[in-house]
């Protein structure tokens, strides 16, 4: 009687079956290390070629169409100017865009608030000079890494709630550009007292100077950046204007 172990059962004398026997001499086993191909490179070198050169004109052609659209839309600038009807005639009729980058326009002026006062004191009446707020809100900024929004955004809010309350003759637009009027000066009055001229403080006028920014070196674009000036009427100083006593005015 054979012994289990000279029947060939054991685990160290089994051998191939019918089915591993035939991978084995035919050589299409999956022991070669080599999976199935996908994709392009499942493609003869032919037809890779083709599909490199078709992915290639799709990305270009996206490109430019991102390029187009980009310029189409947004403000008019060097590159509009130059080759704006390029431009048009890629995008139109099929591409037409009905929107633009930015709504409103970027601001393309810088504008300035200057205040002079009237002052009272031992020698007599006398104007100040104009002092530029805007200047010191653009000192106490610059170089600044945590500005205040007082500095940033104050003065400007300010005098675009009095353009938009007043029309182009200074005129208030009911009681919108009163309550305007009172800010403003309220700023003014608390900016002045943070100078010593020697008396009381009567009368402000208030001005606005606008200059465009000027085309950069490389523009064949002429602007004017001469400044244009929208001065105010002499405001006379109350009570409720002072710092001090703009709290208890309002109540």
């Amino acid at each position: 009687m054979d012994s289990y172990d000279d029947r060939g059962v054991g685990s160290g004398s089994v051998g191939p079956g019918p089915g591993q026997h035939e991978d084995a001499s035919s050589g299409t086993g999956r022991g070669s290390g080599q999976g199935p191909r996908v994709g392009m490179a499942a493609l003869s070198l032919p037809y890779q070629i083709v599909a490199a050169i078709a992915l290639s004109v799709i990305g270009l052609v996206a490109c430019v169409q991102l390029a187009m659209v980009f310029l189409h839309v947004a403000p008019s600038n060097t590159l509009t100017k130059q080759h704006g009807k390029a431009v048009d005639d890629w995008i139109y009729p099929e591409f037409e865009q009905n929107w633009k980058l930015f709504a409103p326009n970027p601001l393309q002026q810088n504008v300035a608030i200057h205040v002079r006062a009237e002052i009272v004191g031992a020698d007599g009446r006398r104007t100040t000079p104009w002092m530029s707020l805007s200047s010191e809100d653009g000192q106490a900024i610059r170089g600044n890494l945590l500005p205040s929004h007082v500095h940033q955004n104050e003065l400007r809010r300010a005098w675009d709630f009095y353009l938009g309350s007043h029309d182009n003759e200074n005129r208030a637009n009911g009681l919108r550009g009163e309550a305007s009027e009172r800010y403003i000066r309220r700023i003014a009055m608390r900016r002045l007292g943070e100078h010593d001229y020697g008396g009381t403080v009567e009368r402000i006028q208030i001005r606005s100077e606008v200059r465009s920014v000027g085309a950069p070196g490389w523009s064949e674009e002429k602007i004017s950046t001469k400044p244009s000036y929208r001065v105010l009427p002499w405001w006379t100083v109350t009570p409720a204007d002072l710092p001090e006593n703009a709290k208890g005015a309002d109540k």
